[in-house]
């Protein structure tokens, strides 16, 4: 994957946001060049402005955090370059506080956040000198403190305790426990619900329901009560998971804010599963209001990082499997076969599962079909390719410009599901399940059980940036991972084979290699991830976490 460290701020500009934290006024205001409230926040448009300015923190972000939450799971692995590089480290469960994908994601998410504490804080000042209306307030803090909220729900999710700082004030240095960070982000993502209209059908913009729908997963994920630091240190340097507890009036909570989105009757599932991806689908184009809030993206061109994900898991349109020219090695690549065989043994009908994983493919350019499966190769990312227009399989990898889904309406009817589930509703759990079960043309259920539930977010969501953060609130990371022991390449006699040529070997190597590792290597310290340097390799004082 291309990381553009070029794209990112500078080091001085990332001080001056997060350690320093700085009003947008200063003693040189004097200075025709300094960016104060006056110059800044002048009406309803520069308020709003002011804030689009924090999504130049989310774009660089869209596929990085693939390279994280997928790698570090049973379903991916990563041949980016050499194996010293961040996508093989975190494929490994190798990834340190050096590692650039914990860098990226950890500094720009508190950068984000820093921008949308200035933007508020000069926001207020001109409410009050009536500079911008009530309205154009509205719109802008609450987007500014829907994206502080969601900013630190990924930190809570991915590193645990984190320093909360605000306009108010705050430590950039001195982690809060759980339950403040995450009474943070529902103090955000509830005044953002006040503040925000409705969904009307722009999922770039975030809406009412938005906010309810991330609010139904932020108390999803309280609810099922995440590690403190002083639990991950008990198991930090054993392959034991810890034990599944929950708090019922959390997940109550999810419950509650679910029913909200699902009863605005603005949102709905696409009738077609295979039509949510891709840059003709995007942006509501086909009006079917699934898509709830999303990272736009243009391309690499125009905004601050295009959307790699069709890059990182098409790298090179083609030159693979049969009718190939080789075994070129995607930057990600789909863990093992079985991931597609298991699913079609137990679901064979599923329509999901050909979006999924592609095991052929057509190239519109020459019309030959090339198949993707062992001995040939292995499956393909399939949500990662673009198929929504033509010649998109080999034109998408250069631009792009697909927009990445935050959240989309299966989510909520699935959160909804699992919360009752966990409260022991199980037939109350069966009508938001069954809607994602009838649109995937596989049976229904009178009272799902949480296994099933979990297998669920397996056929609707992989690949969709849940796998890790569900093991972690599930408490199964190791014996999820663990999994890959039962793999077609895991077996010794993929080690080293004479039946294949030098690229084959090489190939097929490498995966053995990296499902031994997961194996070997997934610790109860990768709960958390590592607390990273900043973006100029600075010591952030920002206390490790247990095992790093």
């Amino acid at each position: 994957m291309k990381k553009k460290k070029n794209l990112i701020m500078s080091a001085a500009v990332a001080a001056t946001l997060f350690t320093g934290l700085t009003s947008c006024s200063s003693d040189n205001a004097g200075d025709g060049n300094q960016i104060t409230d006056v110059n800044v926040v002048q009406n309803d448009a520069s308020a709003l402005s002011l804030v689009n300015g924090i999504y130049s923190h989310w774009q660089p972000l869209s596929s990085s955090f693939s390279f994280i939450i997928e790698l570090q799971s049973n379903k991916l692995i990563s041949f980016e370059g050499e194996e010293s590089e961040a996508g093989p480290l975190n494929s490994r469960f190798e990834a340190q506080g050096d590692t650039w994908y914990q860098i990226k994601i950890f500094n720009h998410l508190l950068l984000g956040i820093a921008q949308a504490n200035e933007a508020i804080a000069s926001i207020n000042k001109s409410l009050e000198e009536k500079t911008v209306s009530q309205a154009g307030y509205d719109a802008a803090v609450g987007k500014a403190k829907f994206l502080r909220a969601l900013a630190y729900l990924k930190l809570a999710q991915l590193w645990g305790e984190v320093p909360v700082f605000t306009e108010n004030g705050g430590s950039t240095t001195e982690r809060k426990s759980i339950d403040e960070v995450f009474t943070q982000v529902v103090s955000d993502f509830t005044e953002a619900e006040k503040l925000l209209k409705d969904f009307d059908g722009d999922p770039r913009v975030p809406s009412k329901q938005a906010a309810q729908g991330l609010l139904a997963r932020t108390y999803l994920v309280w609810g099922d009560n995440p590690l403190t630091a002083e639990q991950v240190s008990a198991i930090a340097n054993t392959q034991t998971d810890p034990e599944f507890t929950t708090t019922p009036s959390r997940l109550e909570k999810a419950v509650e804010y679910a029913n909200k989105v699902i009863n605005s009757g603005k949102l709905a599932l696409d009738p077609d599963y295979s039509k949510l991806w891709g840059r003709d689908y995007e942006s509501n184009k086909r009006g079917t209001n699934e898509h709830l809030f999303t990272i736009a993206h243009d391309g690499d061109k125009f905004d601050a990082q295009g959307n790699h994900q069709t890059h990182c898991s098409w790298t090179f349109p083609f030159q693979n499997g049969e009718n190939g020219q080789g075994y070129s090695q995607n930057h990600t690549e789909v863990a093992d076969d079985n991931l597609y065989d298991d699913w079609k043994a137990e679901q064979p009908n599923d329509k999901r599962l050909k979006k999924t994983y592609l095991t052929s493919i057509v190239n519109p350019t020459d019309g030959k079909t090339y198949k993707y499966y062992s001995p040939v190769y292995t499956p393909i990312n399939g949500k990662g390719v673009d198929e929504s227009y033509d010649n998109a399989q080999n034109l998408e990898i250069t631009q792009n410009s697909v927009d990445r889904i935050e959240i989309r309406y299966a989510e909520v009817l699935l959160t909804k599901a699992e919360a009752l589930v966990q409260l022991g509703r199980n037939q109350e759990a069966a009508e938001p399940f069954n809607q994602l079960r009838t649109r995937a043309g596989i049976e229904t259920v009178a009272a799902p059980t949480l296994d099933q539930i979990k297998r669920e977010w397996d056929y609707e969501f992989t690949y969709e940036q849940f796998s890790l953060l569900n093991s972690y609130r599930w408490k199964d990371l190791i014996a999820s991972v663990k999994k890959v022991k039962n793999y077609k390449h895991f077996a010794n006699d993929w080690e080293s084979t004479d039946d294949y040529t030098s690229e084959e070997e090489t190939f097929f190597t490498k995966v053995h290699n990296h499902l031994v590792a997961k194996y070997n290597n997934v610790k109860g310290r990768n709960y958390r991830q590592p607390i990273p340097s900043g973006l100029s390799g600075e010591n952030l004082n920002i206390k490790q976490n247990p095992g790093y």
